[in-house]
């Protein structure tokens, strides 16, 4: 197998130590030394993935946070090289869901033993964007909570640190928005936030939709509309207890959905904020890239084989 590894130097600590633990493990399965790809302000990753696939690489390494992943998956769409996530950012949403979070060596191993599963995308279309992600966008408070998260605060205590960046934000005033999905009515809400999710797991274990495949060409769509510190509560509870039920969130599925609030919202992608707008417009595109995963089996969680993935990889890479 040719590979390329795709790495954002901004979460790298020593490149030594990651060239040589992939190509010591690749060279254990018989693999060629990968390509070597840095991401730059400009281009966070799409353009060195398609470089990649136009030197023969057959599965693509990202390496980085959410945004370089993100990046990486845009560029292989419509090719048949492989994404493979190495986590090392503090989101690492695609990495939670595969099981891999901070797992450096199940993420090679994972895709030298040949798991491999097709993977839908969300494309977020405007007059002026066209992007890509894979896990989840989201308008409202998501996005305001992610953009108060200081990087030192990540740094130190990692994925939590975004619940005292929400913390900022319980009391804000809700939106005033419009929600069509397909060609149904417009629902109007107030609401404190909407996410559009391609995969239904979050950071912490937390499963926000139960009914979410990753190959099944739906969107899953939540609505949340707490008004109140006790309403956030009731919800939080709600889902780290994986309740059927979850209060002051409604949930919806479809192929195409659009938002539009009454002014500007702050807006993320897989966990990466972009510029605020009244609308946020995401179609699905149905098995969109290959994805290296722990299994490829049927099971709609993608982690299926992640925890013996993970004890394997100890052999390969140590």
């Amino acid at each position: 197998m040719r590979s390329a590894v795709v790495v954002n130097p901004a979460k790298l600590d020593d490149a030594d130590d990651l060239r040589s633990a992939l190509r010591k493990a690749l060279e254990k399965a018989g693999w060629p030394a990968p390509q070597w790809y840095e991401t730059t302000v400009e281009d966070p990753g799409r353009g060195q993935s398609r470089a990649a696939v136009e030197a023969g690489a057959e599965v693509v390494f990202a390496y980085g946070g959410d945004g370089t992943i993100m990046a990486c998956a845009s560029g292989l769409v419509g090719t048949e090289t492989a994404l493979a996530v190495l986590p090392s950012g503090t989101g690492n949403l695609l990495a939670a869901n595969l099981g891999l979070s901070g797992d450096l060596p199940a993420g090679i191993a994972v895709a030298v033993e040949g798991g491999r599963r097709r993977l839908d995308l969300g494309l977020v279309k405007g007059r002026d964007e066209k992007r890509y992600f894979t896990v989840m966008a989201g308008m409202g408070f998501d996005a305001q909570m992610l953009g108060s998260t200081s990087e030192s605060t990540k740094a130190r205590i990692g994925w939590p640190a975004y619940i005292f960046g929400g913390l900022k934000h319980l009391r804000d005033r809700p939106m005033r928005i419009s929600v069509r999905i397909d060609d149904r009515p417009p629902m109007r809400r107030r609401a404190r936030s909407v996410l559009v999710a391609n995969v239904g797991r979050l950071q912490g274990g937390v499963r926000l939709f139960k009914e979410a495949e990753p190959d099944d060409g739906w969107l899953d769509i939540a609505i949340l509309t707490p008004r109140t510190v006790g309403h956030w509560a009731a919800l939080s509870w709600a889902l780290l207890r994986r309740r059927g039920r979850v209060p002051r969130m409604e949930t919806y599925r479809g192929h195409r959905v659009q938002v539009t609030s009454n002014r500007p919202q702050p807006r993320q992608l897989d966990g990466d904020v972009i510029p605020a707008a009244k609308t946020l417009r995401v179609e699905v595109q149905p098995r969109a890239i290959w994805l290296c995963v722990p299994r490829p089996a049927d099971d709609d969680d993608l982690a299926h084989d992640a925890g013996a993935v993970s004890a394997r990889a100890k052999r390969l890479v140590g």
